[in-house]
C-alpha cells in the first residue's frame, strides 16, 4: 500500500501568533491540528493493510516451503537409496586404484642412471673376465610382443640397455646357469653379441658390461614379454646387467665355423656355449676370447673391411 500523502509542516511564520491563548485551549487545539494532519485510516485502507501483511507472511512461508519439502524428499531418496555406499566402503573404492597404481609404480623399471655401477653382492674377480650372450635379431613374439633384438639395436641405444628376459623354462638348470653367470660379471667385462635363433646364428660383434646385476624388474610387470607371477618384491628372482655397444664385425663368424674349432683339439674345444648350445648366457675363457678376436680380424682384413665401432 503507497504510503499516505502528508501536508507541508506548519511553520511558525505560517500560523499567526495565537492572542491571549490559554494553556487548555492551546493544547486543544494543537490536537486538532494534528488529527488534521494525520487522519485515521479509513476502513478500506486497514483492510489493504491486513492483506498486504498476510500476503507477506504467505511470501515467507512459500519461499521456506520448498527448502523443507527438498530436504524432505532428499532425506526420503537416500533411505530408500540401497546402493548408496557408506563412506568407509567409498573411501576403500577411491583407495583401490591408489594402491594398484602404487604397486604398478614400485615394479616399474628404474631410470638407468640410478642404478649403480657396481653391485656389492657381485662377486669380485681380477681383471677383465669374457662372455657371450645371445639375442634374437628375428621377429619372435612372446606375450604378444616383438622381442627381437639385433647388434644394430643395441647400436642404436643411448644410453646402457638391460640385459633382461633370463626366466624359468623347463631347461632349469640352464637358467639357473645363465643368471649365474650374470651375478658373476663385473663392470667392465667383455662379452661377444651372438645372433641366435636366426637363419645364419653366429657371433657378430662385443659389447661391455657397465652396470652389474641388479633386479630384472620385467618379471613382476604383467603384459611383458616375460613376467613372471611368482617374482614379488621381497623375492625378486631374476636379474639383468647393462651392456654398451663396443664393436660389429665387418665379417661375422658362424656357428658353423665356430663347431669346427669346437672340435678335438681346436681352440675352442671346450667353449662352454658348444657344450650347453640352449645356455643364453655363457662363459668365455681368456684363450677363446682371444683365439675368437684374431679370427674376427683376419676375416675383415681378408675382406677388405673394417669393424664398426
Amino acid at each position: 500500500m503507497p504510503p499516505r500523502k502528508r501536508t507541508a509542516p506548519v511553520t511558525d511564520a505560517d500560523e499567526p501568533v495565537p492572542k491571549r491563548r490559554s494553556l487548555r485551549s492551546a493544547a486543544a487545539r494543537e490536537r486538532a491540528a494534528t488529527a488534521e494532519v494525520a487522519p485515521k485510516p479509513s476502513r478500506v485502507e486497514q483492510h489493504d493493510d491486513k492483506e498486504s501483511a498476510s500476503k507477506s507472511t504467505t511470501k515467507k512461508a512459500s519461499k521456506t516451503a520448498p527448502k523443507n519439502t527438498a530436504s524432505k524428499a532428499s532425506s526420503k531418496a537416500s533411505s530408500k537409496a540401497p546402493s548408496q555406499a557408506s563412506p568407509k566402503a567409498s573411501l576403500k573404492e577411491e583407495t583401490k586404484p591408489e594402491k594398484a597404481k602404487a604397486a604398478r609404480d614400485q615394479s616399474e623399471s628404474p631410470e638407468v642412471a640410478s642404478i649403480p655401477v657396481h653391485n656389492p653382492d657381485a662377486p669380485r674377480h681380477e681383471g677383465e673376465w669374457y662372455w657371450l650372450m645371445k639375442a634374437e635379431p628375428e621377429t619372435r613374439l612372446e606375450n604378444g610382443i616383438d622381442v627381437r633384438f639385433s647388434i644394430d639395436d643395441l647400436r642404436a641405444k643411448t644410453e646402457p640397455e638391460g640385459w633382461d628376459g633370463i626366466r624359468a623354462y623347463p631347461e632349469l638348470p640352464l637358467i639357473i646357469s645363465a643368471r649365474n653367470n650374470m651375478r658373476n660379471m663385473n663392470a667392465g667385462d667383455k662379452a661377444f653379441f651372438y645372433h641366435s635363433n636366426c637363419k645364419e646364428p653366429a657371433i657378430v660383434g662385443i659389447m661391455e658390461i657397465v652396470k652389474e646385476f641388479s633386479e630384472d624388474r620385467t618379471a613382476r610387470q604383467p603384459g611383458t614379454p616375460y613376467y613372471d607371477p611368482s617374482a614379488t618384491k621381497e623375492k625378486p628372482k631374476w636379474d639383468l646387467v647393462h651392456v654398451e655397444f663396443r664393436k660389429k664385425f665387418a665379417v661375422q663368424i658362424g656357428l658353423k665355423e665356430l663347431r669346427q674349432l669346437g672340435a678335438a683339439g681346436g681352440p675352442l674345444e671346450n667353449m662352454q656355449m658348444l657344450k650347453q648350445s640352449r645356455l643364453s648366457v655363457s662363459k668365455v675363457s681368456e684363450g677363446e676370447w682371444k683365439a675368437l678376436c684374431e679370427l674376427a680380424d683376419k676375416k675383415a682384413k681378408d675382406a677388405g673391411l673394417e669393424h664398426e665401432t
